[in-house]
């Protein structure tokens, strides 16, 4: 296993950020290669702790000689939004000089090939990070991209054109659902890594082997040794069954029995009033259309200080939020329902 240091520059004098890169050899160059990255989302680290149970299982795999395809990690993605605090409480989903989420603006290659990422010379800092992610993603036959919600079941985003050949992984890393997409006009890290090749030739694309997908590793507080041990056998055995890694003793991966639906299906709930969130389901839940979700509490203590919120159709509740103080419109669960959601918001990547 080798280390490097990557490092970017900043947007004035004397700052600049950095970030590890980990690289393990494969002793194949035809076996597939693999790229993680965590915490993209500065301040989401099941997926960083879950690498950490990752690689000793990587060095002892390495030290007897099974690791066929070149395997790239990058444990800590994003050093900008790692040290961003606002009076003491850490900010790393936007960047707080642009406003932009962290996962959106990256660039849409036409073809996966590094000739095509833009100059970012004059770009900001986030920018010349973007570009550099892609670039160390480019190549990869399996590109993983570790995540988290504020409350939720362990579960994928996957582009249509990857499913049902994924089915396999999402069995294999033992998540609850897969939302599956085919638009990103935002430019998520997940579109960088599937885009570029969706014109690309059959022997290029390999869409039947490919995998690119944004990990959410349950909630924001999941960060606990015996859960990041367990995803970290997940993502283990998803390289096994791949031919990243050879490993004789792993039992049989069932079929993935989990939910999976496809993004218009999911709705948001907003908060239709501001104040105190009281759940009445949590993630995993299964509810009928009518069922009570939550109420929020916007005038304690008066006869009509109360508003109900009720699910719009049949579903399993996918997330929630982690906060329990909300604004009016702010979304309040993920719901995905049996159905396409009425709400057009819900076709589009929401992460």
């Amino acid at each position: 296993m080798q280390k490097s240091i990557e490092r970017i520059a900043g947007d004035s004098d004397g700052v600049s950020y950095e970030f590890p890169v980990f690289r393990f050899d494969g002793a194949d160059k035809a076996a597939p290669s693999a790229y993680l990255q965590a915490a993209l989302h500065a301040g989401e680290l099941p997926g960083v702790v879950a690498i950490d149970a990752l690689m000793p299982m990587l060095n002892k795999a390495e030290a007897e000689g099974r690791i066929k395809g070149n395997i790239t990690i990058v444990p800590w993605a994003n050093p900008i939004g790692r040290a961003q605090y606002h009076f003491g409480e850490h900010q790393g989903r936007f960047h707080l000089g642009t406003r932009t989420n962290f996962n959106r603006g990256f660039p849409l290659l036409t073809a996966p090939d590094a000739k095509f990422l833009p100059d970012t010379t004059f770009g900001g800092a986030d920018q010349r990070l973007k570009s550099r992610l892609v670039q160390l993603s480019l190549g990869h036959d399996i590109v993983l991209d570790l995540h988290c919600d504020d409350e939720g079941l362990a579960y994928l985003y996957v582009h249509t054109s990857l499913w049902p050949a994924m089915a396999d992984c999402a069995a294999a890393m033992g998540v609850d659902a897969v939302v599956l997409w085919s638009e990103d006009t935002d430019g998520t890290f997940e579109g960088a890594s599937i885009m570029p090749y969706q014109n690309a030739s059959a022997d290029v694309a390999k869409l039947d082997r490919r995998v690119a997908t944004t990990v959410e590793y349950r909630g924001i507080l999941d960060v606990d040794g015996a859960l990041a041990a367990s995803d970290a056998e997940g993502l283990y055995r998803l390289l096994a069954m791949r031919g990243v890694i050879s490993d004789a003793t792993l039992p049989a991966t069932g079929p993935f029995k989990g939910v999976a639906a496809p993004l218009e299906n999911i709705d948001m709930m907003p908060a239709p009033r501001a104040g105190a969130v009281l759940y009445d389901v949590k993630p995993g839940d299964r509810v009928a259309r009518g069922a009570r979700l939550a109420t929020i509490v916007h005038a304690p203590g008066e006869a009509d200080g109360r508003t109900e919120v009720f699910a719009p159709q049949d579903g399993i509740i996918l997330t929630r939020r982690s906060r329990r103080i909300i604004r009016a419109g702010e979304d309040l669960l993920k719901l995905v329902g049996d159905r396409k959601s009425s709400d057009a918001r819900s076709g589009t990547l929401e992460d």
